[in-house]
């Protein structure tokens, strides 16, 4: 028997931007209780909340100063308990970003932690002499660019951070820390929460010895590398440790002393590593990594790579498809080029309805949203503020979402929000598409519902089957029922031979069957189950 999280579909909320009641032009709990009914109408089984934890913002909630409250500009504790009261009366299992890796440097327990090299909390973070000639002890590079260690004159020693100065790391080879971070999650479990997403789980821990880390050679080394200094090295010591399992299997023992819980990962991994760290009895219960997330166009080769070298070899493991969060740009700009996005976005849902795997979903793509533009003047994400105009950050995607076209600000807010409204984004709101039957919204519905009628779509197998690389096709099946499904993702019709009869349960712009053959035009999709 599976469990609820298998195939189920999770609407990923980033607060600041859903919905903003308190006229700060910041979004809020409140917002998101007031939009439940909507998220509901979605057909969705579970909502993740980005964080909500109190900050100084510096990463916009990944940067947590208190790992057991509610940020005040979010609504504080309060508005968390209405909302996960209502979230549950309304069946939708609620889901909290935990960033465990890494505090703010407002926490309580770094703020200890410099005061002396003998504190209680001296060890709970990564603190390490310098070098002779003053310069730090490695390598390192954090993720947002340069040294990943910072200097504090207090203790006269550096600190480790994986991403800005101010989200020091802990140190996971310290019990008392693990012991802390489990105590977190007890804390929200008790409050009872459904489940946690871990930012950068792989990166917990660090190795001890703090070894250099290997370059990457310059004949490797990608126009990506050069735009992100981390990646001219192989992070060999800093980040995927062996003792990180470890740290799964812990999170995993507290989580299923639960009942009916999930934890899930996001693994910034390669081959090989998915494995290790999520599937079975004693791990992570699923994860996502980039492989998706990243790519840049819709193209046969990356679902293969996904199913035959990354998720598929783990035997034990049900994983999770996504194409889109708050990390990185958005489907309908990444994958469009030029071609009509309606059309892309309605391909991209009903592909992520069809995958094996949870989907995870994230808000605005059931709209068919695309990336802002921002000026260096509007920009919040420091890693774009570290590398524009070249890079321009992560605002791109975390823009308000519209929610009526004929009031100021799309009805996000009624004054001048944290990010702009996308130019384009009014005539995309909530209220125009649910009055349109033929919107991005009405089909992403449509594709949703086929998803959750279908249990050979939740949890079947999945075989690709041999195509072009404009062309993905694959077959679902779970013993019972077999789904072939069929989406072309070039520029002229395409034609297959599926050696089965056929009836349609979804299709996209120009699709038909006949006589064993699926024939779909240009950004078209065909979905159908297979007669017995």
């Amino acid at each position: 028997m599976s469990e609820w999280w298998q195939g189920a579909v999770v609407y990923q909320i980033y607060p600041r931007s859903y919905m903003d009641t308190d006229g700060d032009g910041v979004g809020d709990l409140e917002g998101i209780r007031r939009k439940l009914d909507y998220v509901a109408s979605l057909g969705v089984d579970a909502i993740w909340l980005s964080p909500i934890y109190p900050s100084p913002n510096n990463d916009f909630g990944y940067d947590v100063a208190d790992y057991v409250n509610v940020d005040a500009a979010m609504g504080g504790m309060a508005a968390f308990d209405a909302l996960l009261e209502e979230a549950h009366a309304r069946g939708l299992k609620v889901i909290l970003d935990q960033v465990l890796s890494h505090t703010s440097d407002q926490h309580a327990w770094f703020q200890e932690s410099l005061t002396s090299k003998d504190n209680p909390k001296s060890d709970w973070y990564v603190w390490t002499e310098a070098r002779e000639d003053g310069t730090p002890p490695n390598n390192w590079l954090a993720a947002f660019g340069g040294a990943s260690w910072s200097w504090h004159p207090l203790r006269r020693q550096y600190y480790f951070h994986q991403f800005l100065r101010t989200q020091p790391k802990l140190n996971f080879h310290n019990p008392d820390v693990v012991e802390a971070v489990l105590n977190v999650l007890r804390f929200w479990l008790d409050k009872g929460v459904d489940g946690f997403r871990l930012d950068v789980a792989n990166s917990y821990v660090h190795d001890a010895s703090l070894g250099d880390n290997t370059p990457v050679p310059k004949e490797k080394r990608s126009a990506l590398s050069w735009s992100h200094p981390a990646r001219l090295q192989f992070h060999d010591h800093d980040w995927n440790q062996p003792e990180n399992v470890a740290i799964m299997t812990r999170i995993r023992d507290v989580v299923d002393s639960y009942e009916d819980r999930l934890v899930f990962g996001e693994f910034a991994a390669g081959e090989k590593i998915l494995g290790q760290y999520a599937g079975g009895d004693d791990r992570l219960h699923t994860a996502y990594t980039f492989t998706l997330l990243d790519a840049a166009n819709l193209e046969r080769s990356v679902f293969d790579h996904y199913y035959s070298r990354i998720a598929g070899p783990v035997e034990d493991l049900f994983p999770c498809v996504t194409f889109s969060n708050h990390d990185v740009a958005r489907p309908v700009t990444r994958w469009s080029k030029g071609r009509d996005k309606a059309q892309v976005a309605k391909l991209g849902m009903a592909l992520l309805m069809c995958l094996r795997g949870t989907a995870l979903m994230y808000q605005g793509e059931e709209l068919g949203l695309d990336d802002i533009d921002v000026t260096r003047e509007q920009i919040q994400d420091p890693f774009g503020t570290l590398y524009f105009p070249h890079f321009k950050g992560r605002d791109g995607c975390r823009s308000p979402m519209p929610w009526a076209p004929d009031v100021r600000y799309a009805g996000f807010s009624t004054v001048e929000p944290w990010l702009p409204v996308g130019p384009e984004h009014p005539a995309l709101s909530v209220s125009t598409q649910e009055a349109d039957t033929g919107s991005t919204l009405a089909f992403s519905k449509q594709a949703i519902a086929l998803r959750k009628a279908h249990p050979v779509l939740q949890t079947g197998d999945i075989t690709l089957l041999e195509t072009s690389n404009d062309v993905l096709a694959f077959t679902r099946s779970d013993g019972a029922q077999t789904m072939t499904c069929v989406f072309n993702f070039g520029d002229e019709d395409a034609t297959i031979d599926t050696n089965a009869v056929l009836s349609p349960e979804l299709t996209l712009g120009k699709a038909g069957h006949d006589a064993g053959q699926v024939t779909v035009g240009p950004l078209g999709v065909f979905v159908g189950m297979n007669a017995e």
